[in-house]
């Protein structure tokens, strides 16, 4: 009886390990190199638009005239929320398109997806422990703006990270390509007009 060989089925090769939200944000927290380096070239707009959503409503239940409007009409006051979360959500899409495109130019190399959709999920990660205390506190309190500060500082720094590994770049690039969206928005945000 002759003798046949037979050759074992090729197992298909493993693919990337699936990249959970909660893994994402709280792992940016915990383990932020290597959440970055795991998230490299994939999109995450499913968790950066959650995010964007959530810290919208938060940092609307922190202002006093939506309590005040509240108090008037309810669903007015939800409907204020709801098209106030969707200006944070589009305005954070903008900032990360424009962290990308100063990236490329400035030579990096990186897909636009994963770089803005990472990009927008590292802000408003690092912004979360504010708003939280935001909503219970003056934000000219100083438990509030050691948040701010010390979220900021963190930001920045998981920002270039970010950047600095989807496009290739040396740090002071990075630095670049985040700094002026940053400082805008820092601006804007965390340290208010008036805040004071």
């Amino acid at each position: 009886m002759p003798l046949t060989t037979t050759t074992a089925p090729r197992t298909p090769g493993a693919g990337p390990r699936r990249l959970f939200w909660h893994r994402l944000i709280l792992g940016l927290w915990y383990r932020p190199v290597e959440v970055l380096d795991e998230a490299r070239d994939r999109s995450v707009w499913g968790a950066a638009m959650f995010l964007c959503l959530l810290c919208g409503a938060l940092g609307t239940l922190a202002k006093d005239s939506f309590w005040a409007q509240w108090d008037v009409s309810p669903s007015l006051a939800l409907q204020a929320m709801a098209i106030g979360s969707a200006v944070i959500l589009l305005a954070s899409v903008l900032l990360g398109l424009v962290t990308h495109a100063i990236a490329r130019r400035l030579g990096g190399n990186g897909r636009v997806g994963p770089t803005a959709s990472l990009f927008v999920l590292v802000f408003w990660t690092t912004d979360l422990p504010r708003l939280v205390l935001d909503v219970w506190m003056s934000e000219s309190s100083v438990p509030v703006r050691a948040a701010a500060s010390v979220t900021t500082a963190f930001g920045c720094a998981l920002a270039t990270l970010l950047i600095r590994g989807q496009h290739h770049l040396p740090t002071r690039k990075a630095v670049a390509s985040v700094s002026i969206q940053m400082v805008a928005v820092v601006a804007l945000l965390k340290f208010p007009p008036g805040s004071g």
